[in-house]
């Protein structure tokens, strides 16, 4: 009887002692975890696009300075005769003159030619469309596009009603030329504000350095790795300052062209089935080249071999 009275006093005990401790502060180290599951989470720290970008562009130019030292950064501009003394002087004494003068006046005429409802261009284009060409490409955010300045050419007409024009060369490609004369020596500014940019950013880089064609060559194999190498005929340009000549009058075409018109004539040089103009890959392309290129003036349009 004894016995069964002292274990029923023991278990009581246990019992007692357990729900102490249970109401007992908590220990240090129960403190320390109890404040690291209230921590509320820590938000992401944004990507800077730009700055990503702002890397990939000291990288190239890098390449470009290592590679030609004695050419200075602005003077990439001038495309294949920043590096080709020997044609410089003949291209200066083109450019006093130059064949593409009638193709801007032209443009003007068609830029200032009122639409079926009585608006213009002008209407269309930040600052009416004068000194604005080194805001293209941009990165559209409400299409989620890149938009080029051809682009927004045809844009504008379909949005007052009118027929699109056909890229390339023509009527479009002169009132390009009209608009990048006014934006002499302005420059580039072009900014990558997003994810969705820097998508478009990234595909454009991957089509510059992916070989194609039957003789698998790159845009960076021409006009990175073997700039101001012969080929052919012809000294082949660095590709950093390709779009600020832009359009550019060659005398293989016999008159003013696109740089989407380079482009094709570029896939088919390599053997390569080119693609549409304007289409999403060539303007990545554009937008990725203009990036490399940012903070060059403007020059265009101009004349080339």
């Amino acid at each position: 009887m004894r016995k069964i009275i002292t274990l029923t006093s023991m278990l009581v005990g246990f019992v007692f002692l357990t729900a102490c401790s249970d109401n007992s502060p908590p220990t240090s180290t129960e403190k320390t975890r109890n404040t690291e599951k209230a921590k509320p989470a820590v938000a992401a720290k944004p990507v800077n696009y730009q700055g990503k970008v702002d890397q990939d562009i000291k990288r190239f130019r890098s390449f470009y300075s290592n590679k030609f030292p004695g050419v200075e950064l602005d003077n990439f501009k001038d495309g294949i005769y920043a590096i080709d003394e020997a044609t410089r002087e003949q291209w200066l004494e083109i450019e006093e003159f130059p064949p593409y003068e009638l193709s801007i006046d032209e443009g003007q005429e068609f830029f200032e030619i009122a639409f079926a409802n009585g608006k213009s261009y002008a209407d269309c284009f930040d600052n009416k469309g004068q000194a604005i060409r080194q805001n293209y490409p941009y990165f559209d955010n409400d299409s989620n596009q890149v938009i080029t300045l051809e682009l927004a050419i045809n844009q504008c007409r379909k949005t007052n009603g009118e027929t699109p024009l056909s890229y390339g060369q023509g009527e479009l490609v002169a009132i390009s030329a009209y608009m990048a004369n006014s934006s002499r020596d302005q420059k580039f500014d072009i900014k990558v504000p997003n994810k969705a940019a820097y998508k478009a950013y990234m595909n454009g880089k991957q089509f510059f350095y992916s070989k194609r064609g039957q003789l698998n060559f790159s845009c960076a194999d021409c006009h990175l790795k073997i700039a101001g190498s012969n080929l052919r005929a012809d000294r082949l340009s660095p590709a950093i300052g390709h779009p600020t000549g832009m359009p550019v009058y060659r005398s293989a075409w016999g008159e003013l062209g696109s740089i989407g018109h380079r482009y094709r004539e570029c896939n088919k040089n390599v053997r390569a089935e080119p693609l549409a103009y304007q289409s999403e890959a060539y303007r990545n392309l554009e937008y990725y080249q203009t990036l490399m290129s940012n903070g060059l003036v403007v020059n265009g349009p101009s004349s080339r071999k």
